[in-house]
Order: C-alpha cells, then sequence, then structure tokens
C-alpha cells in the first residue's frame, strides 16, 4: 500500500476543521472540498457564480501543490444549496476542465461551511514521485 501526505498550500484557503486541504496517495490525489472563498481575506466572494469560480481556483491550487491539475482530474463532486444554480455553474466550471470533462456528481445540500452556495472536490491523478 503507497504511503499517503499531506497537500498543503496557502494559495487555497486553510482547511477549517480536522481535514487537510488534500491528501497524495501513488498516483491519486484526493482534493478536500473548496468553497468560494478568497485565501487573502477568507471571506466569500460575491454571489454564486464568483464562488464558482473563486472554488475551482482554489482547488486548481491544491491540485497544483499535489502535482496534478484541472487536466488530471478523473472526478468530482459538486455541492449546491440550491439546484436553481446549476446552469450558472456548469457555465463556469466548463471553462476550467478540459474535454473529456471529468466524471461529476452535483449534489443540492440544505448548507455549506461559513454560507457558501457551492462546494467543489476531485479525485486527480498526478505523477509518482
Amino acid at each position: 500500500m503507497s504511503e499517503r501526505s499531506e497537500v498543503q498550500t496557502s494559495a487555497a484557503p486553510a482547511a477549517i476543521g480536522p481535514y487537510s486541504q488534500g491528501i497524495r496517495t501513488g498516483q491519486l490525489v484526493f482534493a478536500a472540498g473548496q468553497t468560494g472563498t478568497i485565501p487573502a481575506s477568507g471571506e466569500l466572494a460575491e454571489g454564486v457564480a464568483a464562488q464558482a469560480e473563486r472554488a475551482l481556483q482554489n482547488l486548481e491550487a491544491v491540485l497544483d501543490a499535489a502535482g496534478s491539475g484541472p487536466d488530471r482530474v478523473l472526478k468530482t463532486t459538486i455541492f449546491l444549496v440550491d439546484m436553481d444554480d446549476f446552469a450558472t455553474v456548469n457555465e463556469v466550471y466548463a471553462r476550467h476542465f478540459p474535454v473529456p470533462y471529468p466524471a461529476r456528481s452535483t449534489v443540492c445540500v440544505k448548507a455549506l461551511p461559513k454560507g457558501a452556495l457551492v462546494e467543489v472536490e476531485a479525485v486527480a491523478l498526478r505523477e509518482e514521485s
């Protein structure tokens, strides 16, 4: 079994609980859910489109720190507070991932941490060191 190691970067918001921004093991990266929090201020971006954009930028920062990137993502999960935001988030999401798009699930939830409107997590490949 491969060892696992923590992924940590100041280019994405710090974890707000007992979890890591990401975990590397072998060729896989498991990136924790990222919200639209601006790393420098700790504040949420304004509105669902801006939060989706920032969440995906945060996710990309974690993937980059792990030796991966959007082109290596296998699976994402999107959590939405309001399923009416599905089309808006899709527009933003499509700009961040190349074809073929990763497999994906989208789930409507009652609430997200700190009042976020969207959260995105991912499983990706990376180069083994």
